[in-house]
């Protein structure tokens, strides 16, 4: 807990758990409250990292009212705040304005970046918007879409965030500006999260596809001759060497001496730290790491467990049934005793 309470504006990444950086995953997991929105950010992400205590707040179900007033709880109860931001928490979302309400209450305040859903899309369909003859992108946010017209006139590759709802009018502005018809352009929505929608287009098309995937949130299009599908090749010769044995790469000489590195740093023993020094408090999100880690590592073929041993109750049999009879049991003749030996 901290002093005077603290605000942590942190980029949650495209939305995927594991996409998040190590340092918002810690924030998350310190938190006494996470504001989140769940139509942008995948439920996994706040569920992975949060404590089973905190309180999350959506915000998408709550005004800006209620929100300040979870920000004056924090300064008076001296409790730790994530609000969580799709993408990249310092490029937008209205950080600003809220950033500067924190100071003022007293907060300490951090802002934590993270992956932009302008990368992780490129990344996804794999290009590198920059590479073109006109290097650079230019980067519209919701609040800035009724400068597509003029930004369009610049003719660089575009990255827009507009509402699926409006993309007719994002489609004309885009032709005024002097896009034509055929330049290609990608729809991105929920990029990395399981219900993630990338397809490749062109602005003439924008519109339909959006209809036909009914994408009426925020949505992500990506426009300029950099986001141009790359035409696949299959080679014949590919597809004859199949059957061909998989052939292990041979060693380097500096994979050797990687390789005898790490025998020999694992091999040195751990000095133990001394009985004076603080205990440091074990890191969440390190420690996810590493177990993440410790399963990719584990040996490929691995002993098969012994199965457990399953005690099953022994079913009980029918006692036997004793009938009583009126005879007389007839009576047993005694044993021949055998004769004495004669003693000399």
């Amino acid at each position: 807990m901290t002093t005077t309470g603290r605000v942590s504006f942190v980029g949650a990444g495209p939305g995927a758990a594991d996409l998040i950086t190590l340092r918002g995953a810690r924030r998350i997991a310190e938190a006494d409250v996470v504001i989140w929105a769940p139509s942008a950010i995948d439920a996994e992400c706040v569920r992975e990292h949060a404590r089973a205590d905190a309180e999350l707040v959506d915000f998408s179900r709550v005004t800006q009212e209620e929100i300040t007033d979870v920000y004056r709880r924090a300064a008076a109860s001296r409790q730790t705040v994530v609000r969580l931001h799709a993408g990249d928490a310092a490029t937008g979302g209205g950080v600003q304005d809220q950033h500067d309400l924190c100071v003022r209450l007293g907060l300490e305040v951090d802002v934590v970046p993270g992956v932009s859903v302008v990368a992780a899309a490129a990344a996804r369909i794999g290009r590198e918007i920059t590479q073109t003859e006109a290097s650079s992108t230019v980067l519209i946010s919701p609040e800035s879409s009724e400068l597509v017209a003029e930004f369009a006139a610049l003719q660089t590759t575009m990255a827009a965030t507009v509402s699926g709802a409006r993309t007719g009018q994002f489609v004309e502005k885009l032709l005024a500006g002097g896009y034509s018809v055929d330049t290609p352009a990608v729809v991105a929505y929920k990029v990395s999260q399981a219900d993630e929608v990338v397809v490749h287009t062109t602005v003439g098309e924008l519109e339909s596809v959006v209809k036909q995937h009914k994408l009426y949130r925020p949505t992500l299009f990506l426009v300029g001759t950099a986001v141009k599908a790359p035409t696949r090749r299959v080679s014949t010769s590919a597809t004859a060497s199949v059957d061909e044995p998989i052939r292990a790469a041979r060693p380097t000489r500096w994979s050797r001496r990687a390789a005898t590195r790490i025998a020999t740093r694992t091999d040195e023993p751990v000095l133990a730290a001394p009985a004076s020094a603080p205990v440091a408090e074990p890191n969440p999100a390190w420690t996810a790491v590493e177990e993440i880690q410790q399963s990719v590592r584990k040996p490929a073929e691995e002993p098969a467990s012994k199965p457990k041993l399953t005690v099953v109750a022994a079913e009980k049999k029918n006692p036997t049934t004793v009938r009583a009879s009126t005879a007389t049991p007839a009576k047993k003749k005694p044993a021949a005793r055998k004769p004495k030996r004669p003693t000399s």
